[in-house]
Order: structure tokens, then sequence, then C-alpha cells
């Protein structure tokens, strides 16, 4: 692969070359120079974008892919397609599988299944034996097979001593555990937010205060054993305020917000669209706010499209029927790009999720390996359902303005272009 991209804005804050237009040639698959005006060699090709921007491939650290098991929403080989035409060169897959991924056999059928893709799939394997929350899985061969971190997909942690047991345990490896941000005593049976409208609408509630419990009692447990938490989608103001607060105390706590969260509001239930109908719900217009204001001042490490197929005959029912579950990599970008500068973005989908997950950093400079994302930052445009890219269509951003095209992405020494 052989390629010169001419005249790109580089957004790499680590780089030397960050918020420069310049000249990117590379040669199989290694940036062999960057420069003005750079002569075209011969049988290289030569790509030239309107308004194109260039930064280091963004890693997605929340997807579902169905496979294996539910191939009929997703499968992987399409899955990372999409995530490709997305922009994104790394994606860590969820545990959202039948059979589930609780065994290293299990690991390794993931990875080897992606082995071919230019996007890099890191697993993310269950914490617990069948997700049942009741006995730990196995982590140490999990981890050596090649799982990033552990955690059971949208399922709380019931057992407070089964989570500080895994904190402790993995330990010994530098394991990352995960701790969906729920009370299911007080939220396993709700759909929606908990207002004034969502009462008037006569639709059970997972109330903030399910998710505020939770995580006080998850950083309860950090702060007694120590190790790594991962807390993944946070959705309200104080949790935001909760996390903060354990960081300033030095607890090794890192957190993420879906793309939905901080761009719809409980406001679109209303229309009783269950592609609205995600976990956790879609909450006010205070907690949007309050989650911008986390990813500013660094309280909130990633961003995540927290993408999940479903087929139609789960969505296309009634309100409280449907599952949870929107996609989502196709709109990140365009979603967060009206809320958030363009570095905050770039920031949240690079360098944050690559370290807290211990993936190598990659820099836009000579004799660095080519793992960009291509993208045009300022197209603004309506997406419709001839946008949507994924098998399944429960997109909870179907006519709605979305600003930021992805062209796509040069990674693995293969070019991806939508």
């Amino acid at each position: 692969m052989n390629v010169l991209l001419r005249s790109a804005k580089i957004i790499d804050s680590n780089s030397k070359f960050h918020n420069q237009k310049m000249d990117i040639l590379i040669k199989n698959g290694i940036i062999s120079d960057i420069g003005k005006k750079l002569d075209l060699p011969k049988n290289y090709k030569e790509i030239q974008l309107k308004n194109l921007h260039v930064s280091n491939g963004w890693f997605d650290t929340s997807v579902s892919l169905g496979e294996p098991g539910f191939e009929e929403r997703e499968n992987i080989e399409h899955g990372l397609q999409v995530a490709a035409r997305s922009g994104f060169t790394k994606i860590a897959l969820n545990p959202n599988t039948h059979p589930l991924i609780d065994n290293k056999s299990a690991v390794e059928f993931l990875i080897q299944k992606s082995s071919s893709s230019p996007v890099d799939l890191y697993p993310i394997a269950n914490l617990t034996q069948g997700a049942q929350g009741k006995e730990m899985a196995e982590l140490f061969d999990m981890k050596n097979s090649g799982a990033i971190a552990f955690g059971d997909y949208n399922k709380s942690m019931a057992n407070a001593n089964l989570l500080k047991i895994a904190l402790l345990y993995a330990q010994n490896f530098e394991g990352i555990v995960m701790s969906f941000p729920e009370d299911a005593g007080i939220g396993s049976h709700g759909f929606v937010n908990e207002s004034e409208n969502t009462t008037r609408l006569g639709l059970n509630s997972i109330p903030n205060l399910s998710e505020e419990l939770q995580i006080g009692r998850d950083l309860a447990l950090l702060e007694y054993t120590g190790g790594k938490l991962h807390i993944p989608t946070i959705s309200t103001t104080k949790a935001v305020k909760l996390i903060k607060e354990a960081k300033k105390k030095g607890l090794d706590v890192s957190c993420s917000v879906a793309a939905h969260h901080i761009f719809l509001t409980d406001q679109e239930i209303e229309s009783f669209d269950t592609n609205y109908k995600v976990k956790p719900p879609l909450r006010s217009d205070k907690d949007v706010k309050s989650l911008i204001k986390g990813i500013k001042d660094g309280t909130i490490d990633m961003i995540v499209s927290d993408h999940n197929p479903i087929d139609i005959e789960n969505k296309n029912v009634e309100f409280e029927n449907g599952y949870f579950g929107t996609i989502g990599l196709e709109t990140l970008f365009g979603s967060v790009r009206q809320k958030l500068e363009l570095e905050e973005i770039i920031d949240c989908l690079t360098v944050k999720p690559q370290q807290r997950f211990d993936l190598p950093l990659s820099v836009i400079e000579p004799d660095s390996k080519a793992n960009l994302t291509l993208f045009d930052p300022d197209a603004a445009y309506i997406f419709e359902k001839d946008n949507i890219l994924s098998k399944s269509k429960n997109s909870a951003f179907l006519g709605k303005s979305l600003k930021g095209k992805v062209y796509g992405i040069v990674s693995n020494k293969e070019i991806i272009l939508n």
C-alpha cells in the first residue's frame, strides 16, 4: 500500500505537525515523509479530499456485533467494515454474544475471526461465568489470550464481595475490571429516565439514583482494594461528580460516555420510538450539560458509540417490549462534533482510551506506522436510513442534523474509503 495524502490538516497533539496542513507519504503501511507539496512517486495513489483532516486512528471501547450467536443482527466481518468506514481502526468488543466470552477459547475465536481486518479487535471478556454475577470467570487465562478488560455487558454487579475479589485478583496481572453503573434493585424494571415527562407517559423508570448508588459503592470498593476500575457509559450529573472526586483521591478509575447521551435527551421518548430505548436511559438536559463539562475538564476519559445492533423483530414492538440498544458507529463523530471541540473529541477517541487499555500510542510522524482516520470535521448533513452501514437499522439518530463526515481509514497496510 503506497499512497500520498494531499494537503491534510494533522490533528495530533503529540506530533510536531499538529494543526499543520501537510502532505503525508505512506509506503508499505509506514509514514515515510511529511511535508509541503511532496512529489508523487511513481505507482503511488494520490488522495485529495475536501477539507481533509487526519488524526491517529480512532478507538471505540464499547461495540457489540452479535457474532457469535446473533449474526442476524451483525457479524464480525461486516461489523468491522462498518467500523472502518465510520473512522475506527480499533474497537473493543463487548461480550454481548451467545455463547458469552467467558473463557479463553471464546476470546481466541474473536481474535482469529478478525485477524485479516484492517480494524484491530480487542475483546472485553465477561467478568463472571455466564454473566450471572455468581462466579468469577477465567480472568488470567483470558487476559493471556488477548482480553483487554473484564465486565458483564449492561449487567450490574449485585454481589459487592465478588467485585471486591475481582479487583484484588486482577491486580496480579494489571487487569481492568468493568462495572456497569446500575443498581439492579432500583433500576432493573425500568425503561426510561425518571422525570415528570416520563411519569406522565406512564413508563417505568430507571432513576439517576440507580446509577449513582452503584457508582458510589463501586468506588468505595476500589478505595478499599486498589486495582483498576472502568465504569462504562455513565449518564448523570452526580455520576460525573463522584468520579471526579474519586480521581482527586488518586483512585485508578476511568469512565466513558456514549455519544447518544451527550446528543439526545429524554424528551425523545415522547415518540415511543424504541430506537431511543437505551441503557442507561436518555437523561435530562441538565445531565447532558454535566457530561459535556465532564469531558472538557478531563473527568470523562473516552467517548464511545455503545453500538448495539438489534434486529427489527425486537425493536419494532411496543416500547416496554423492545430491546435496549442503538447502533452508533456511523454517527459517533457527527453527533459529538456539534457539542465538543475537535481536539477534545480526538483526544477521547485516541490518546485516552489507548493509554487506559495499555495499547501502543502512535504519533503522526515519519517512520511511524500509518494508523490514521481521514475526515472532514465541518461537513453538515441529515442522517437518513441510506446512511446506515450496519445490517441492523436501529439508530436513534435517524432524521438528526449531524456535523462531521468520515472519509475512511488507513490501517494495517490497507486503505478503506467511503
